[in-house]
């Protein structure tokens, strides 16, 4: 697994750590002390990213003077005999941490969605609710800038983020503007808060130290993100969610969004969220907007696409009273560096993608049922 990172994963990207893998990958030592570390945490990324986080707390100096040179033997050398001397301190934040990626191009993808999703409830105000990426800047969409390939512009312009995306094919992604955000709710089973130190620093330890220009990007997205911290709800989605609906006022829309974080669970579970969603709207109506793998998210339509196919369905599904409207409104790559916005901007907010008014949310046995039948 390490030499594979070291010479196919990293290679590409992170010189520094494809050496240090390939040097891990060759010493029995090493190997043995990655061994202790819980099956499911032992991947390259996290364990590179706990020693990197310890270098950045300034207990591993050595292995932090040599990521600062970039020098790869260096911090090879370093990398092991922190992993021996520190097997514990490294087995413990393994364990206690999931690896971040503050994936800023999604919200290329997610800012036509969500002003999509108000559009068609006909919204002014909207309460953003992030699932299983806390920390990222999903929560503050409407405060990045966008550009796209054809010359269109979205968002902020004055923002220290500033971000790009492709348009593939001939529709253009919709002109409107995220209505006013009145509520920001993080839901992640273990929260990221930009505004504590030990967090910021664990965001920072998940970057390769040789990659200077994603470490700014980085810098500027938590100190935006921090400006307005979010409220983080600690828990399994399916249990807080009901919380975090609760938590966005009677007259905004509460927008859920998942980006690539659907897939980590079991379809049944996919399913139950999908129910609870149903469930939130009993009173009022919430929209969900997703990006995530081809067949990943429950009642968003595949297009006929394979699973696997290299690219991601953008869905847009709105919960209102007893119907469901769930549509495929656009394919994109590589988290949002290219988009394909597929949704009909003449079509009328009150039919579904297929033209019908409502369609039933499945049940977790595979039928299809509606909220009394279930």
């Amino acid at each position: 697994m390490y030499r594979r990172f070291g010479e196919v994963d990293a290679a590409g990207t992170s010189p520094l750590y494809a050496r240090v893998a390939i040097a891990l990958s060759g010493s029995d030592e090493a190997l043995r002390a990655i061994g202790t570390v819980p099956a499911r945490r032992r991947h390259p990324a996290v364990v590179l990213a706990a020693l990197h986080d310890l270098a950045l707390a300034g207990r591993a100096p050595a292995f932090a003077a040599a990521c600062a040179a970039a020098d790869g033997d260096a911090a090879a050398g370093a990398a092991i005999d922190t992993l021996l001397r520190m097997t514990d301190s490294v087995v413990a934040i393994a364990v206690r941490r999931q690896p971040q990626s503050f994936q800023t191009r999604c919200c290329a993808v997610l800012y036509p969605a969500i002003a999509e999703a108000a559009r068609r409830v006909g919204a002014d105000a909207v309460g953003l609710i992030d699932v299983g990426r806390s920390a990222g800047l999903n929560l503050h969409v409407d405060r990045v800038g966008v550009t796209y390939s054809d010359g269109r512009s979205l968002g902020d312009p004055s923002s220290p983020v500033q971000l790009s995306s492709s348009i593939v094919g001939d529709r253009p992604v919709p002109a409107q503007a995220v209505p006013e955000v009145v509520a920001r709710v993080g839901v992640d089973v273990d929260p990221v808060d930009v505004t504590d130190p030990d967090d910021a620093r664990w965001l920072r330890a998940c970057l390769p130290p040789d990659q200077p220009e994603r470490l700014a990007a980085l810098e500027a997205e938590l100190a935006l993100a921090a400006t307005a911290p979010p409220l983080l709800l600690r828990g399994d989605a399916v249990a807080v969610l009901p919380d975090a609906v609760a938590r966005v006022p009677a007259d905004a829309l509460p927008v859920v969004t998942t980006t690539w974080a659907l897939s980590r669970v079991p379809l049944e579970d996919r399913l139950r969220f999908l129910h609870r969603l149903d469930d939130a709207a009993a009173g009022r109506a919430v929209a969900w907007v997703s990006a995530e793998g081809v067949g990943v998210a429950p009642a968003i339509p595949t297009l006929g696409d394979r699973r696997a196919s290299g690219h991601s369905t953008i869905g847009l599904a709105v919960f209102d009273g007893s119907a469901l409207r769930a549509e495929a409104i656009g394919r994109c790559w590589s988290r949002g560096r290219m988009l394909a916005w597929l949704a009909d901007p003449e079509r009328s907010p009150g039919t579904s993608a297929t033209g019908s008014p409502a369609t039933a949310v499945p049940s977790t046995d595979g039928e299809r049922s509606d909220r009394t039948g279930r």
